[in-house]
């Protein structure tokens, strides 16, 4: 396909991704109220459970109005990922062969949902964290919390851990490309523990190790099973180099 012709294809998945984002986020303004109602429930149960005064608190005047909007574009990104997903498809699916084209829709096929546990996991760990955080708010003072700032602590937690969750996806295609062996990901599985309990740490806003032990532990054992599908992947290649010299 031509240089321009890329370009027009290119020009015609992106506007019809924008499309469907406007779509989603007009969808996700008319779905705010229960949306920003379970995003400060956690707030609200914790205070309620310590007896604190934590609330919410818009600073400015288009403070409520600027966050509805962020809400309405953040759930429009989660709500039509499968329609950009499937632009990003479309655009690059002439350029692949017919094998590489099913394992692309196997890699789409796995990181969608892992991306969506990895989400859902963050969700699950966000009362847990909002507790603890609010267990250091000295008695008989308030703690009025920006509600921008408590927003994007959220988008930041959801989108971290299910990019992470992506991950061994990641690591799965750059072994089918031929870029990286099993034998290199297992030698570095100290490395790859490391920087995971690392990023748990970091990422979890929460003092105690439990949480960070729960969050890493499904992460290394996404990690060992993209090893065990590349040492899969890597048997096969060498099997069918064999017999292709055997021949």
């Amino acid at each position: 396909m031509p240089l321009l012709a890329h370009l027009r294809e290119l020009r015609k998945r992106v506007v019809l991704a924008a499309l469907g984002l406007v779509v989603g986020a007009v969808v996700g303004w008319f779905c705010y109220t229960p949306v920003f109602e379970a995003l400060q429930r956690p707030l609200l149960d914790a205070a309620a459970e310590a007896g604190k005064d934590v609330r919410l608190n818009f600073t400015g005047l288009a403070s409520a109005l600027d966050m509805q909007i962020k809400v309405s574009l953040f759930l429009g990104v989660l709500i039509t990922s499968p329609w950009w997903l499937y632009q990003l498809w479309a655009f690059v699916t002439p350029g692949l062969t017919r094998k590489e084209r099913r394992y692309a829709v196997g890699f789409l096929g796995a990181a969608v949902p892992l991306f969506a546990g990895g989400a859902y996991m963050a969700w699950l760990m966000l009362p847990r964290a909002v507790t603890i955080l609010t267990d250091f708010v000295p008695d008989g003072a308030s703690n009025l919390t920006d509600a921008q700032g408590y927003l994007s602590f959220v988008m930041r937690l959801i989108l971290a851990f299910g990019i992470a969750c992506v991950l061994p996806v990641v690591l799965v295609a750059l072994n089918f490309v031929g870029l990286v062996s099993a034998r290199a990901l297992l030698a570095g599985w100290r490395w790859a523990v490391f920087l995971v309990f690392l990023f748990s740490a970091v990422m979890t806003p929460t003092p105690d190790a439990i949480t960070m032990i729960i969050v890493a532990i499904p992460m290394c054992l996404l990690y060992f099973a993209a090893v065990g599908v590349a040492a899969v992947h890597d048997r096969r290649v060498a099997r069918e180099q064999a017999e292709r010299l055997a021949a």
